[in-house]
C-alpha cells in the first residue's frame, strides 16, 4: 500500500508521495521534499497526536520524504497521510502486514488530540487521484460528501487519527459515491419548469417587484436564455442594479458535467460548504471596485482562483463598472474571448477555467445623467470621452446586450395602474417558461449555449435569408457593425427565435437583435 496526499497549486495540483522510513539513530523526526513551514510544523502536531490518540511514537529515527522532491509542499493537509505513514512503518517494524493492498490517497489537518480538522482542496485532490488510479481516499469527516461526487471514488470521512488508521487495514470502513446528491439529476431545493431546472424562489428574486423596466427585463431574459453579455446604462436610481441582482432566479441550475469544474475550482479557493458539496446553483460573483487585477484574474504563491474562475460557468456583475481600474477591465477580453486564463509564477504555469457570463451596470457618464429626458447632464464632453475610454471598444464590442435604462416617472406611474405590461415578463415564472424553451432548444441541438457558438455553428444552427437578412444588412450599413457585432445580432436573434420557440428565425427576431445590439456602437452619441 503507498500513501498519496495533494499539492494544490492552480487549477491542476499534484500527486505526493508520503513515504517513512525508520532507522536507527538519536531518536528524531526529519521532513524531505522542499516543505514549508506548515508542513515542517507537522512533525510536532503529528507526535502530539500519535500520543494523544493512544498509539506508540516510535522510538527510532524517523525519515519522512514527500515527493517529487522539487515540488513545493504547502498547507496543513499533510499532517494526517505523515502520522498515518508513521503509524504504518512502526507497525510494519513490529511485524504487522495487515494493511490494504491498494493505494490510498489521505488528506487531513490534526489537532494535538488526535481529532481531525477539514482541509480545502478536497474535491480538487479526489477527483486528480481518480484520473491516476487511486480509487480509495480517507479525508475529514466534513470534506466526506465533498469527496463522495467524484465517480467511482471509494471514501472514508474520519474524525480522529485512530479511526483513520483502523481503515487503513478494513476495506470496510469505505463508502461509494453518494447517490443522493452526484447519482441524483434534481438537485435540492430546486424547481422544474418545463423539463428545466431553476434554483427555488426566494424572497427578493420576484421580477413582478419591478416596474417601469420592462425593455430591461426582456435583456435579461435573452442573457440569461443565451447566456449572452449585457450592459446596462443609466442614471443612478433607474433600477438596474436592483435588476440585475435578481438574475441569478433566471439561470437553470448547472448539468452534472458542469458542476465538477465548478466544484473544483471552489473547492481549491476553500469556499465549498459542508450543505453543498456539489455546486449546482450557478455562481454569480459581485466584485467591489477596488478589486485588483490579481483578485480578478487569479494569482498568489499558489495561483489561486479569481473572481472570474469562481465565476465559472456563471455570471460576473461588475456594478458601476466604470470606477473598476482600467487595468482590470481591460483583462477581461482574452478570457472572454478564450474561456481560460493562464496564470504563471516562478516558472509554473497553471490555466483555469473562466467561462464567465458578464453583465455590467454603467453610468453613462460621470454625472449620471447623459442622455436622459428628464435631467440634464452638467458633464463636460471631455469627462464623458474619457469616462468612456476606461471600457475601450474591444471589450464593448464583446458585449451582446446593451440595453439604455431610462428612470421615468410617468413610465412607473403608468405600469403601476396597469400591471398587464408585455406577455410573458409580469413574473419570475413567465421569464422562466421561456427561458426553459430556450435552454431545451439548444440543449437538443449541440450542447451549446448560443453565445459561445463558433462562426462554423453559426452557419449551421442559424440560418438567415430573404428579409431577416435584409434586416441584418440594413443595420449593418446604418450602424456600421464590425464582423463581431455581426455574429452577435446573430446569436441575438437565434435566442429569441428558441424564446418564442421558433425553428426558423424570423424579421421581428433579427428586428429585436439589432435594437439591443446597436445602442453603444459608437459611444457616446448613440446614448443621446
Amino acid at each position: 500500500m503507498q500513501i498519496y496526499s495533494f499539492s494544490p497549486f492552480g487549477y491542476e495540483g499534484a500527486l505526493v508521495t508520503v513515504e517513512v522510513d525508520l532507522r536507527r539513530g538519536i531518536p528524531a523526526v526529519d521532513i524531505v521534499g522542499l516543505a514549508d513551514g506548515a508542513v515542517k510544523e507537522s512533525r510536532e502536531r503529528m507526535q502530539a497526536a500519535i500520543r494523544n490518540s493512544g498509539f506508540e511514537f516510535p522510538l527510532e529515527r524517523v525519515l519522512i520524504s514527500l515527493s517529487p522532491a522539487d515540488l513545493k509542499k504547502e498547507g496543513a493537509g499533510f499532517d494526517l497521510p505523515v502520522a498515518l505513514g508513521v503509524l504504518r512503518a512502526h507497525a510494519q517494524s513490529n511485524g504487522a502486514a495487515d494493511f490494504i493492498d491498494e493505494p490510498v490517497l489521505v488528506m487531513g489537518e490534526l489537532e494535538l488530540s488526535g481529532k481531525i480538522r477539514p482541509v480545502k482542496g478536497v474535491h480538487a485532490a479526489v477527483s486528480t487521484a481518480a484520473a491516476s488510479g487511486i480509487m480509495r481516499c480517507i479525508v475529514p469527516a466534513q470534506n466526506a460528501d465533498e469527496a463522495r461526487e467524484i465517480t467511482g471514488v471509494q471514501v472514508y470521512g474520519a474524525d480522529s487519527l485512530e479511526n483513520a488508521f483502523r481503515a487503513l487495514k478494513d476495506p470496510s470502513f469505505y463508502s461509494a459515491q453518494n447517490p443522493g446528491r452526484a447519482g441524483n439529476c434534481i438537485p435540492d431545493g430546486c424547481e422544474e419548469v418545463n423539463g428545466v431546472f431553476f434554483q427555488q424562489a426566494m424572497d427578493g428574486f420576484e421580477f413582478a417587484e419591478l416596474k417601469g423596466q420592462r425593455t430591461l427585463v426582456r435583456a435579461l431574459q435573452i442573457a440569461a436564455a443565451g447566456s449572452h453579455n449585457l450592459v446596462a446604462i443609466g442614471a443612478p436610481g433607474c433600477g438596474k442594479t436592483m435588476s440585475i441582482q435578481k438574475f441569478p432566479a433566471l439561470v437553470p441550475v448547472l448539468t452534472l458535467e458542469e458542476a465538477q469544474s465548478v466544484t473544483r475550482i471552489w473547492s481549491i479557493a476553500g469556499l465549498i460548504k459542508p450543505s453543498q458539496p456539489l455546486i449546482r446553483i450557478p455562481p454569480f460573483r459581485m466584485p467591489h471596485q477596488t478589486a485588483s487585477i490579481e483578485g480578478i484574474c487569479g494569482g498568489g504563491v499558489n495561483c489561486r482562483p479569481g473572481e472570474i474562475s469562481l465565476a465559472h460557468n456563471g455570471v460576473l456583475f461588475l456594478d458601476e463598472a466604470a470606477e473598476f481600474r482600467s487595468s482590470v477591465l481591460q483583462m477581461l477580453r482574452v478570457p472572454i474571448e478564450s474561456g481560460c486564463i493562464t496564470l504563471s509564477r516562478a516558472g509554473r504555469t497553471t490555466t483555469y477555467p473562466a467561462r464567465f457570463q458578464l453583465l455590467m451596470a454603467v453610468n453613462p457618464c460621470p454625472c449620471g445623467n447623459f442622455g436622459s429626458k428628464t435631467k440634464i447632464c452638467l458633464c463636460s464632453a471631455k469627462s464623458i470621452d474619457m469616462y468612456w475610454k476606461k471600457f475601450s471598444a474591444p471589450l464593448l464590442d464583446r458585449i451582446d446586450l446593451r440595453v439604455f435604462v431610462e428612470n421615468e416617472n410617468e413610465e412607473i406611474a403608468k405600469c403601476c395602474e396597469n400591471s398587464l405590461e408585455r406577455p410573458g415578463l409580469n413574473s419570475t415564472l413567465e421569464i422562466r417558461t421561456g427561458i426553459a424553451s430556450a435552454v431545451k432548444k439548444q440543449r437538443k441541438r449541440q450542447g451549446v449555449k448560443n453565445a459561445l457558438l463558433s462562426p462554423q455553428e453559426i452557419s449551421e444552427v442559424c440560418k438567415i435569408s430573404g428579409k431577416v437578412k435584409d434586416v441584418l444588412d440594413s443595420a449593418i450599413e446604418r450602424y456600421e457593425f464590425s464582423p463581431r457585432a455581426v455574429s452577435s445580432c446573430i446569436k441575438i436573434s437565434r435566442t429569441i427565435a428558441d424564446i418564442d420557440d421558433s425553428d426558423d428565425i424570423l424579421p421581428e427576431h433579427m428586428s429585436e437583435a439589432v435594437s439591443f445590439r446597436k445602442l453603444c456602437s459608437t459611444i457616446p452619441p448613440e446614448i443621446a
